[in-house]
């Protein structure tokens, strides 16, 4: 049954695909016909004329679209990474179909009106009809793998802090589909947060046959290598996918390149990302971006400190001591959302969810991180970033760099009023580990692209985390 689904869900995603495709051929003719732009449509004909082109156009594309894997979607792929690959597949497949049918319809193409608007016309419309088409189609899915059809059985391995946290991420995510069906640890545990310890590692086999188990996620980051090898050849015996979380190291060397040196192969393992013309193409973005915010959100800005104003007593802005690139302390802004004296009796503390020291409007101006908006002053005056990590209290960093591997290395950058971890559920009262990990992945594999994904991440989170308080 669960075979079936997947290939259903596959074969109605081609069936999309295939009508987005030929209605954005269609409606480009259209285009073409009503747009004189950039000159008068000279010689078309009526649309039968271009149905042979249309299905050049059509077959194209899905050949294309197969050999970017975009029929081999990862349940857990971000509509915003979709995006991106359905953006470079349709540019390559558009100049594959104006290649093929300048080969097959020669005479036809010189007859006939083919102009270079047509085929922009076609190039942007695909993209924005199936863009849409894919977006609604992975929501229909999630919402029918949340109900139990086309989902996938999972094992973990590990019952430690790890395993745990996968388990809460299926959890919070019931649209990926995954059912664990229980864990496997050599610990001697019978169940972890309410699920079953099924047995030991070398139970694996058998456990995979008699669950029937579509997916092992193996969450031992601290085994050895040896370790894992045994486990992943005790799951090899079934038709199971094998997915491992990595520990430190592994992350950290996410984009390994080999080289030499006078012949000698070495192999590099971290590249600084952000330094040289790098640095000066963030900060570019960070002023245009801030400056932007700041004349947008500005109306809003000036409600919200009315509001707050009018609300309880105490000032506008909260401005509060953070450690900013290479641990210097800086002053971060934001609308105050606590009473003036939330920390008089508790001292530092973090925020926890439905804290009491908020206010009716903090409450609210939390839930959808406005609050942060005057952060972009952060920005524009250089303190900050759009995108970084996360800037913790003097003394929380304190706290953290004692018992936190590499913590510090987190201030080898900017400051960001949002992160790669925040844009993976990783805000609140969430493991600062963990956070790090994420927050090192970015400084070490930055690029522009990965900054604009984030924004556009945090922006679609806004309305969506649960852990905004």
């Amino acid at each position: 049954m669960r075979g079936r689904a997947k290939l259903l869900f596959t074969i109605s995603l081609v069936v999309l695909d295939v009508s987005a495709i030929a209605l954005a051929f269609y409606l480009a003719y259209r285009l073409r016909q009503w747009i004189k732009w950039p000159a008068p449509p000279l010689n078309i004909g009526p649309f039968y004329s271009y149905v042979g082109m249309m299905f050049v156009q059509v077959l194209a594309m899905l050949t294309v679209f197969f050999f970017y894997r975009l029929y081999h979607r990862p349940r857990a792929l971000s509509s915003i990474d979709e995006l991106y690959s359905l953006f470079g597949a349709v540019s390559v497949g558009t100049i594959v179909a104006i290649a093929l049918s300048s080969l097959m319809f020669k005479n036809s193409v010189l007859e006939l009106d083919y102009s270079r608007g047509m085929i922009l016309y076609a190039w942007l419309l695909t993209i924005v009809l199936a863009g849409t088409g894919r977006f609604a189609h992975s929501r229909v899915q999630r919402t029918l793998q949340a109900r139990g059809l086309g989902g996938s059985r999972v094992l973990i391995v590990g019952t430690g802090e790890v395993g745990q946290m996968i388990l809460q991420k299926i959890r919070y995510l019931p649209g990926l589909g995954y059912e664990v069906m229980g864990f496997v640890d050599d610990g001697g545990q019978e169940a972890v947060m309410g699920v079953p310890v099924l047995g030991w590692v070398a139970d694996l086999p058998s456990l995979i046959d008699e669950l029937s188990i579509d997916e092992v996620i193996i969450a031992l980051p601290e085994a050895s290598h040896e370790e894992i090898l045994t486990i992943i050849s005790l799951c090899e015996r079934g038709k199971v996918t094998i997915k491992v979380y990595p520990d430190v190291f592994q992350i950290m060397a996410a984009q390994v390149t080999i080289g030499d040196l006078g012949g000698l192969p070495l192999l590099t393992v971290r590249d600084v990302a952000l330094r040289g013309w790098r640095l000066t193409l963030k900060r570019a973005v960070d002023l245009m971006g801030s400056a932007i915010g700041l004349v947008v959100l500005s109306p809003l800005m000036v409600l919200v400190a009315a509001l707050i104003k009018l609300e309880s007593p105490g000032p506008v802005f909260y401005a509060q001591v953070r450690m900013g690139l290479d641990a210097k302390p800086f002053w971060v802004i934001k609308f105050r959302s606590m009473r003036a004296d939330a920390e008089a009796e508790t001292g530092p503390i973090w925020a926890t969810a439905d804290d009491p020291r908020r206010t009716r409007l903090g409450a609210f101006i939390r839930r959808f991180s406005i609050d942060e908006w005057p952060q972009f002053i952060n920005v524009l005056l250089g303190e900050m970033s759009l995108v970084g990590p996360r800037p913790e209290r003097p003394v929380f960093v304190e706290q953290f760099k004692r018992s936190i591997p590499r913590y510090m290395d987190r201030h080898r950058e900017k400051a960001g009023i949002t992160g790669w971890a925040q844009v993976n559920g990783l805000r609140g009262d969430t493991s600062i580990a963990e956070r790090t990990k994420y927050d090192l992945w970015y400084i070490e594999n930055w690029s522009l692209l990965l900054d604009f994904k984030i924004i556009l991440k945090t922006i679609f989170n806004t309305f969506t985390s649960k852990n905004a308080y």
